[in-house]
């Protein structure tokens, strides 16, 4: 196939063939489209990126995300780079909303999520925003949600692409996310030296990171959990979405053999659909209308644990946790469980709590941030 790569209103075209691995290697860029100035309220210079990353089985698949670039002249050595890796939102084509933030769920959410990343731009960084793999412009099939190896390579190829097809990009980057991104930023940040180590990995920024769920959901069988209102609503949608996830990027979890039929029909149904969409389907839903038998096997656990367990040993940059005490969404005992994991194993760590609501900042943790991204600048 041909690979079209348009910079600044202009499309080169490279020969080649998904085969050709000079052409479909993970990190190359495929297509590079201009967006207009102001979009998405950024200052500098946006684009749209599609470029190839590894699946979950390692075949090459394509991925899309938005890159900026702040105004002004390049700073010697290049713009330094915060790659962003955002929450969870869903499992399908255009649920992503970095590339096309028109589509997918919560218009208002990305609205504010857009204020909160043109912070890094302001500060001299450039912005690298995966949608990851299956969210984006490409239909790749059911999105891995909560794969941490597919999460982290989608933002690490995404960085490497980005700098092919924007020379001003320097060697120099850190991570941040939330919620899922949170996971999928520690994920990065654990394979970041295995996946580009020509790179200048700086380190990771933490929001309210999944955790611990490898360990949490082999307790969940035909009994349950189920929990009252919206919180029982929730956890049913977040279940759906990993087993969906799992179903398709792991087939030897052999997930549909621990579903009961109407979870084999719900999981059916929302394979491609956005969070909102998932929240919708399995209202008034809880676990144990989903499964069969207990995911509490040798086997379930071991898939789980390679699937979305975070490393807690083995990084080699410093990482900074930002923890609400009253998040309801990834509860505060499974941030101190990572916390005290971090401390056993002497990962280089800082953690900075909150009180507020699931990724919300409070002034310690934006002036933590500040901190943070001050010294990769000066450094």
């Amino acid at each position: 196939m041909a690979v079209a790569v348009a910079t600044a209103g202009t499309a080169l075209i490279v020969s080649g063939t998904q085969a050709d691995a000079a052409v479909s290697a993970p990190g190359t860029p495929i297509t590079v489209v201009a967006r207009p100035d102001g979009w998405r309220g950024m200052p500098g210079v946006g684009s749209v990126l599609e470029y190839w990353t590894s699946a979950s089985d390692g075949s090459t698949q394509p991925a899309t995300g938005a890159v900026f670039v702040p105004p002004g002249p390049t700073p010697p050595g290049g713009w330094p780079i915060v790659a962003f890796d955002h929450g969870s939102l869903g499992l399908g084509p255009d649920c992503g909303g970095q590339a096309e933030p028109e589509k997918g769920p919560w218009p208002d959410r990305r609205v504010h999520e857009d204020t909160f990343l043109r912070g890094f731009l302001t500060k001299g960084f450039a912005l690298v925003a995966p949608d990851y793999l299956g969210l984006g412009r490409f239909d790749t099939g059911t999105h891995p949600y909560l794969e941490l190896k597919t999460e982290a390579s989608s933002t690490i190829d995404m960085v490497t692409a980005a700098r092919t097809a924007h020379p001003e990009l320097g060697r120099k980057w850190v991570v941040f996310g939330g919620s899922q991104g949170g996971q999928a930023a520690l994920g990065t940040g654990y394979l970041q030296r295995k996946l580009a180590p020509e790179l200048d990995f700086r380190g990771t920024i933490a929001l309210d990171p999944e955790s611990e769920v490898e360990n949490l959901l082999p307790m969940a069988g035909p009994w349950g959990p189920d929990l009252p209102s919206t919180i029982g609503d929730a956890l049913t949608a977040v279940v759906v979405s990993i087993l969906a996830g799992l179903r398709t990027g792991r087939p030897d979890a052999k997930v549909d053999g621990y579903l009961s039929p109407r979870g084999r029909q719900i999981l059916d149904s929302v394979a491609k659909s956005c969070l909102d969409a998932i929240a919708d389907r399995v209202t008034g839903v809880g676990v144990s209308d989903l499964l069969s038998k207990p995911l509490s096997d040798n086997h379930f656990r071991a898939m789980l644990a390679d699937y979305l367990g975070v490393p807690v040993s083995g990084y080699d940059r410093p990482i900074l946790l930002l923890l609400n005490a009253l998040d309801l969404s990834v509860p505060s005992p499974l941030h101190a469980a990572l916390v005290a994991r971090f401390a056993a194993n002497h990962v280089d760590y800082r953690a900075v709590t909150g009180t507020g609501r699931h990724m919300q900042l409070n002034k310690e943790m934006t002036a933590a941030v500040d901190e943070f991204l001050a010294r990769v600048r000066e450094a």
